[in-house]
């Protein structure tokens, strides 16, 4: 009798890397919960769920990163979808942005990924399957002078994302990106638990559907919550959600 597919989510938080995680649980998935800060877990899983882990790791370093995912591996075998959800949130202003400023949150942001991937992929070509789902954000889209290290980040790793797609659809692995543009909280229009359901539907859909980016800016959603006071709206360009 073959196991349960496993589902490991990056960068969990209580908020949008739980409700994925719970989503692809209740569809019979084993879930792994990697977690810079896994107290901030402490309302799910429960702490007799044989079926969820929790991995502590700093997914800033590689290192840390390849041995949580090692850890991953030697509790429940190999990745079948991989979870990228981290950010460096760290507020930048771009005229004082400096250079190591810049790669580091690109390191953080899209280095991450990549990290990830060189402890995943193999098993996944092997198998000729498995999913790569990452979150992205509308300021990669449309990026604000008070957070240029972020935008710059998730830039970075959209471009990547979408790479990664084109090498490796061929091979059987699927990349789509989830460009989250607005702020996920619960009861709004980006509610974690709504948001998560389109990580499972990405995942569920057949791979002849082939879609690669999600702009997900669901009505009432504000894409531009990172400029409360509106200082840059007139020289912005509406993001378009995915028809």
């Amino acid at each position: 009798m073959s196991s349960p597919p496993l589902c490991t989510v990056l960068g969990a938080g209580p908020g949008l890397g739980a409700a994925i995680g719970r989503r692809f649980a209740a569809e019979g998935f084993r879930v792994a919960l990697v977690t810079r800060s896994p107290h901030r877990l402490a309302d799910w899983p429960a702490p007799d769920d044989e079926d969820v882990v929790v991995v502590r790791a700093d997914l800033a370093d590689q290192g840390t990163t390849r041995a949580a995912l090692a850890r991953v591996e030697r509790w429940g075998g190999a990745t079948d979808v991989l979870v990228h959800n981290v950010a460096d949130m760290s507020p930048d202003e771009v005229l004082a942005m400096t250079t190591d400023r810049l790669l580091e949150a690109v390191r953080v942001d899209a280095g991450s990924l990549l990290d990830a991937l060189a402890e995943v992929l193999p098993a996944m070509e092997r198998r000729g399957r498995g999913t790569v789902l990452v979150t992205g954000g509308g300021l990669a889209l449309e990026p604000y002078p008070d957070w240029a290290g972020l935008a710059a980040g998730k830039a970075a790793l959209r471009s990547i994302a979408l790479n990664l797609h084109k090498a490796l659809a061929p091979r059987g692995v699927r990349v789509a990106l989830v460009a989250v543009c607005g702020l996920v909280a619960p009861g709004g229009p980006l509610d974690p638990d709504l948001v998560a359901e389109e990580y499972w539907r990405l995942h569920a859909e057949p791979a002849t559907a082939g879609r690669r980016e999600l702009v997900l800016l669901p009505d009432g959603a504000d894409p531009f919550y990172n400029d409360p006071g509106g200082v840059h709206r007139a020289f912005s360009q509406p993001i378009r959600p995915e028809a």
